[in-house]
């Protein structure tokens, strides 16, 4: 099942999204070396979402478990992007998650329910556990400020982590600054400075040069993931989808970014039709 959360229309269903001589030589480098040759710089992973998406929280996990199983995971960089589904959503706390779908979706209460068990369900099958009866109404900038700011100290993903968790599983507030600055503490932040930061506009252009770049490339839904700048995966697709697409990304990024081990005058090898020089 491919899913992600949609800016226009809610919680979808979406669709996988693709995009688009061997020689022996003598140096003077290590037999080490030049079995396991050096990659210039890591494989970047992008991954656009949102705090109130269920489904990111979803494809964060399946996500992860895919990397966990690549060979290569400590040669993958992971970058945060901010993403929102609705801009304009006014934080409400005297609303839960189920009657504002009901209302703003024109469902009943009955199907709201169901559309919600489905999505648990889905949440239980890689270990989270959702509770869309205490998760607040809350407007999303803010929280994807905190991720800015937390990036800059190496902390993006446990900055995400912390948010999913705070609006899924624990009905806390994600747009007011003391949860916030409490979840920053969680994960090593300074507290002062998160509030500095929170206190003003510091990150908002970050946030929205973010949500201009996934409007560039046609980014409709959340999670949407960019590997290596030359393949996507959109919505919260299996793991072995991940895995796919990581192996043949990395394949393509070791061709492109291996570090030229040869010393100068050290150049002799042989071509595949015999020829030694």
């Amino acid at each position: 099942m491919m899913v992600s959360c949609k800016s226009n229309i809610g919680l979808l269903v979406v669709s996988l999204i693709l995009l688009c001589g061997v020689s022996c030589s003598q140096s003077s480098n290590t037999a080490e070396e030049i079995v396991k040759p050096k990659i210039k710089e890591k494989m970047k992973v992008e991954i656009w979402s949102d705090v109130m998406c269920p489904f990111c929280y979803i494809g964060k996990r399946r996500f992860e478990s895919a990397l966990e199983q690549f060979p290569d995971k400590d040669k993958i960089e992971i970058v945060w992007k901010s993403f929102q589904l609705n801009p304009s959503l006014k934080t409400d706390i005297t609303k839960n998650t189920v009657q504002h779908l009901a209302e703003t979706k024109g469902w009943s209460i009955q199907k709201t329910k169901e559309t919600i068990a489905y999505v648990t369900q889905m949440a239980e099958g890689v270990g989270l556990h959702y509770d869309f009866d205490k998760a607040v109404v809350a407007n999303s900038f803010d929280a994807h400020r905190f991720i800015q700011y937390a990036k800059t100290k190496g902390k993006g993903d446990a900055a995400e982590e912390q948010l999913f968790k705070a609006y899924f599983t624990q009905g806390k507030n994600t747009a007011d600054h003391n949860t916030l600055i409490e979840l920053g503490k969680q994960i090593g932040l300074d507290a002062s400075e998160t509030r500095e930061v929170l206190s003003g506009t510091k990150f908002s252009e970050e946030v929205r040069q973010d949500i201009k770049e996934a409007e560039m490339i046609g980014v409709q839904g959340v999670p949407f993931f960019v590997i290596d700048r030359k393949y996507a995966v959109s919505g919260a697709q299996e793991s072995g989808v991940f895995s796919n697409a990581l192996n043949k990304a990395w394949t393509e990024h070791k061709k492109n970014n291996l570090v030229n081990l040869n010393t100068p005058g050290s150049e002799a090898s042989c071509s595949p039709d015999g020829e030694c020089k």
